[in-house]
């Protein structure tokens, strides 16, 4: 599972560098599906991650910006470095004791659910490779390349 995390992780990096290489004015273009835009899709990713692990599994009293606060490239690659750094030291200390553990997620209509530490993991995971699969979509509709989704040949299980 410590793979995928990094997986994810690199695979982010390399779409915020793909970023770089498109105009501000494609990365706010709306577009069909998902979020409907390129760089509020990665802003998503970024608090999704942070809300489920930081928020909901450890409980810890986070912040999450609205879009609007971190609407540029810049502010939203700064704002997933500061994420990361409070939610990697959970995933890496990962063990098999937390994966029936229950967290409690109060959803949008003020409804408590109950979910295995397990399950939302893998969800987090599983949320960030969809929302990738967008951006691969809109890439190549702005006649660009999108970055590799092989976790092949990225060095996470070299030996």
């Amino acid at each position: 599972m410590l793979k995928l995390f990094e997986y994810n992780w690199q695979v982010r990096k390399d779409w915020f560098d793909w970023c770089d290489t498109v105009s501000e004015e494609e990365l706010l273009k709306k577009r069909t599906g998902g979020i409907g835009y390129i760089l509020p899709t990665l802003y998503h990713i970024v608090s999704v991650e942070y809300g489920w692990i930081c928020g909901g599994i450890q409980e810890k009293a986070i912040e999450i910006p609205p879009f609007e606060e971190v609407a540029s490239l810049q502010q939203i690659k700064d704002f997933s470095a500061r994420c990361h750094v409070e939610l990697a030291p959970f995933v890496y200390d990962w063990n098999d004791s937390l994966e029936d553990r229950i967290m409690i997620d109060i959803t949008d209509e003020g409804e408590r659910e109950a979910h295995k530490y397990g399950e939302v993991i893998r969800h987090v995971i599983v949320h960030e490779i969809h929302h990738v699969g967008q951006l691969s979509i809109w890439s190549r509709e702005i006649g660009k390349k999108p970055i590799t989704a092989n976790l092949i040949g990225r060095g996470l299980f070299d030996i």
